[in-house]
């Protein structure tokens, strides 16, 4: 039995209980643009399940991708419904657990030094015709604060340039860019070890970006399993890694050395070329005998974006709750880049208070620029009703308002190349409060369920 911490506890569980959400290729496939192919024809079908590939032409290892791309798997996870989804993540990523440090990783079991470590025998993906390189995209960059002590996780583009040196961006231009920018400035390299192969709360946990400069992500991910992350140390800086992961690459990332990196197909649906172009160099490759590589697809697929999106429903509704306690839910789509657009609903009481939530929202969140705030009778999962709310409610001269000069993420095609800061919008498609506004026209449930009788009783398959 797999530790339930780990990726591959994760896929046990998946085919095992949901074997509808789990697919396995036998058939041989090429790392170049095939994988990516597949999960977004399996996208274009509507369907979202996790893939292994089992036969990576030229390589050794499997490669599983997809394990983020779908709701109900996530919900899982998390014990939850997927419609509760965002406020059971919220609930969840405060109540940080200090995590457990264990005797030594399962990724401990092949060690590979000098000569050996050789980054091009990993079946690293190479992904769309506009990318630089084949990239490693599921690789968890953890590093520790020269400053402070406290350590961090999270994604980082990794472009293969060598055996033995990977291009990095740290284009977030959040905790890791800021602890290299303290090593940097004492004239160190920043120590880090990137590892590849968690479970899917892992990398959920990781893209918070809201908590208390004191708080490892570490615990915060203890908090979405509901009990301490197990840790053990690499070799290092004494590094603490997730002991149930499948590769450890240990190394750093240097002080001064700066190399073209990109182009990248990011998440925007752009080829971005962008890049603080830093430069990983590998020291040592930890694995196990069995590694499986995590690769999570990258572009606009619900792989790459979809915990995004569920992150920064519960980021913002933890910020939104604090002040506007009417607000009812909030919805970042996967179609608007899982980043740029976020939907409110809100109970309005008084004028004013859809203002008061996008201001909220846009500063609460880099990346989002635009904010619509609807009524609780809006769908905000729904793009057809939240646009005709924004046709029908919306008058432009009252209810839009841009706010110049914002910090924006560098990869947004629409941001400034040299200062990186664009408009934000807000939108307020709320129904007036003032009495003799047109009534909206509703079908009731009952109505609904009569109609589908009569329908089904037709013979007209319903979906």
């Amino acid at each position: 039995m797999a530790d339930h911490q780990s990726l591959r506890g994760f896929l046990e569980e998946t085919e095992k209980v949901l074997p509808g959400e789990f697919l396995r290729i036998k058939e041989p496939v090429s790392r170049e643009l095939e994988m990516t192919s597949v999960v977004f024809e399996l996208d274009r079908l509507g369907k979202a399940p996790v893939v292994v590939f089992e036969n990576v032409k030229g390589f050794n290892l499997p490669v599983v991708t997809n394990v983020a791309a779908n709701r109900k798997l996530l919900a899982k996870c998390l014990n939850t419904e997927p419609d509760k989804l965002p406020l059971t993540f919220r609930e969840r990523c405060q109540n940080y657990i200090p995590p457990e440090i264990v005797a030594k990783g399962a990724w401990d079991e092949v060690v590979l030094e000098g000569d050996q470590v050789d980054l091009t025998k990993l079946p690293i993906p190479f992904q769309f015709t506009v990318d630089a390189a084949p990239y490693i995209t599921a690789g968890q960059i953890t590093a520790r604060d020269i400053e402070t002590g406290v350590d961090t996780t999270g994604f980082h583009r990794l472009m293969l340039k060598g055996k033995n040196r990977l291009g990095v961006s740290l284009h977030s231009r959040r905790r890791m860019y800021e602890f290299h920018r303290r090593a940097a400035a004492r004239g160190q390299s920043l120590p880090a070890a990137i590892v590849i192969g968690t479970h899917p709360l892992h990398y959920m946990g990781s893209m918070v970006y809201a908590y208390p400069p004191h708080v490892r992500k570490f615990e915060i991910i203890g908090g979405l399993f509901g009990e301490p992350y197990r840790l053990a140390r690499c070799g290092v800086s004494d590094l603490e890694v997730p002991a149930g992961a499948e590769i450890v690459i240990e190394g750093e990332i240097l002080v001064a050395e700066h190399e073209p990196e990109g182009p990248f197909g990011e998440f925007t649906g752009y080829a971005s070329y962008r890049s603080t172009q830093n430069v990983f160099v590998a020291h040592r490759i930890r694995m196990r005998r069995d590694a499986i590589f995590h690769s999570v697809t990258s572009g606009m697929s619900r792989d790459h974006i979809l915990i995004s999106c569920i992150t920064r429903e519960g980021e913002l509704l933890n910020a939104l709750r604090r002040n506007i306690p009417n607000v009812r839910a909030v919805h970042v789509p996967h179609k608007t880049c899982g980043a740029f657009l976020a939907i409110v609903s809100m109970k309005k009481v008084a004028e004013g208070e859809p203002k008061m939530a996008m201001l909220t929202a846009l500063g609460t969140e880099l990346y989002t620029k635009q904010v619509i705030v609807v009524d609780e009778d809006v769908d905000i999962f729904d793009m057809d009703d939240v646009m005709w709310a924004v046709a029908t409610r919306v008058r432009p001269e009252k209810d839009i308002f841009m706010v110049p000069g914002v910090k924006s993420a560098i990869i947004d095609p629409t941001s400034d190349p040299k200062t990186f800061t664009v408009t934000k919008m807000g939108i307020d498609a709320t129904a007036p409060t003032e009495e003799g506004f047109a009534e909206r026209l509703r079908i009731s449930d009952d109505q609904r369920a009569r109609a589908k009788q009569i329908l089904s009783n037709a013979k007209v398959a319903m979906q």
